[in-house]
């Protein structure tokens, strides 16, 4: 895959679940209206997995938008006292 992953985007969804299921990192979760948003690591970026859950189904993979108000939602998960400066 390329390192911008345009030929993963290009991909059926079901083909995009199995490439992230066996090449990504799970990073979190969060809640978003009906949706579990799944945060993944695959090939040095950051993309979101919509899962509804009643519908049992993902509905769409996506690459994280640095810009959308989900961020907050994900920084409010990250504890920056895990964070050390490095002497």
């Amino acid at each position: 895959m390329s390192k911008d992953l345009s030929d993963f985007f290009k991909l059926p969804l079901s083909e995009q679940i199995q490439y992230l299921y066996r090449n990504g990192t799970f990073q979190l979760s969060i809640r978003y209206y009906g949706y579990k948003v799944n945060l993944y690591l695959l090939e040095d970026q950051l993309v979101e997995v919509f899962y509804n859950h009643k519908l049992d189904k993902i509905e769409t993979i996506q690459p994280l938008d640095y810009q959308h108000s989900r961020m907050k939602f994900y920084t409010d998960q990250i504890s920056l006292g895990t964070l050390r400066k490095q002497a």
